[in-house]
């Protein structure tokens, strides 16, 4: 692969189809994005691992959000690792990328160097969040965690949530380019069965862990021959063709999937992004009273916040905040910009 063909596909999810199959999937690269995502934190390694395995299912999910909807994952768990959190923003019209952010929060003295990275999440759920814009409800599912990867979990929520047939294999890690430094790149295929018009199916029987419902109970006799046969493809794929950088998605979809009729779409690319803004804290503290402002004003006289995404630092004066706000946002002269 060129260098120029390697940039066109970084940062990046392909939509496909495999006609023969009646399956749809999509084939994700991230690289200088899952980079950004992660440069604005300090992560130890093990909790990196969870936000680029995140971070990889949002892109690979988020693909099929409409424009300017948006998409949360997040992740809950008893361990030590107690939180991850990914947004994943659509394009504002057909000409722009999509946007991906994300963090995670932990207690360092619980976690355990070297230690498996899923295993230190504990017991928690897995849920995603739609976001259609203002005056809609958002959408929420949610999951217990099961299946020894955020990839399982997010197969037992579409098999649950949604009743689809799901599955993800995802490659991602420090990748270390001669002469160059080490950086994260992360890389995967999504496949799911085309959605039915059949009635929901109820949980009697399910096959997957501690009583969820597996892809295969959602199937039946030829669907299952078709999903099993893909699957078996997908099993071929190496950790290095799906985190590329040498082997092109289309390339990489043309060895595993040649006799199932693989159709490619549009690319969509994907770049890291940060909605946070002085406005949008403004907002949020406007539900508060002036003696709640008051409890968080700090002793030099002021309203402090940063955002846990990106890192920004807010600063205001208490006596704009608040639904008994005594003097205009531009009492400040803008002094309540990011630092």
């Amino acid at each position: 692969m060129t260098l120029t063909t390697r940039i066109a596909w970084d940062d990046t999810v392909l939509p496909f189809q495999l006609d023969r199959s009646d399956i749809r999937g999509r084939v994700a690269r991230l690289d200088q994005t899952l980079d950004q995502v992660l440069s604005q934190h300090d992560y130890p390694t093990e909790v990196e691992a969870m936000v680029a395995e995140a971070a990889l299912l949002t892109a690979l999910i988020g693909q099929t959000m409409k424009l300017r909807w948006k998409l949360s994952l997040q992740v809950r768990g008893s361990g030590a690792i107690r939180l991850i959190a990914t947004d994943f923003f659509a394009p504002g019209d057909d000409d722009t990328p999509a946007r991906i952010r994300a963090y995670a929060s932990y207690d360092a003295e619980k976690l355990v160097k070297g230690a498996d990275p899923f295993s230190q999440i504990g017991k928690g759920y897995f849920a995603i969040l739609i976001d259609q814009g203002s005056g809609t409800t958002p959408y929420q599912g949610i999951t217990p965690l099961a299946g020894g990867s955020l990839a399982a979990c997010a197969e037992a929520y579409f098999a649950q949530s949604e009743q689809l047939p799901t599955r993800f294999e995802l490659s991602y890690g420090l990748s270390r380019e001669p002469g160059q430094p080490a950086h994260w790149r992360a890389g995967g295929v999504m496949l799911q069965h085309m959605p039915k018009a059949s009635p929901l199916m109820a949980n009697d029987g399910a096959s997957g862990e501690d009583g969820l419902l597996a892809a295969t109970d959602l199937l039946d006799e030829e669907e299952g021959e078709n999903w099993s046969r893909a699957n078996i493809l997908l099993d071929t794929a190496e950790a290095l063709e799906l985190i590329g950088p040498s082997v092109g998605p289309t390339d990489l979809l043309l060895r595993l999937f040649h006799e199932e009729g693989p159709r490619v779409y549009d690319a969509l690319p994907v770049q890291f992004g940060c909605t946070c803004s002085a406005d949008r804290v403004r907002t949020s503290l406007s539900i508060y009273s002036a003696r709640d402002i008051g409890h968080m004003t700090t002793e030099d006289g002021r309203v402090t916040a940063d955002c846990q995404f990106c890192g920004a630092h807010y600063e205001f004066d208490p006596r704009t905040l608040g639904f008994e706000a005594e003097l205009p946002p531009e009492a400040e002269g803008g002094d309540d910009s990011a630092r």
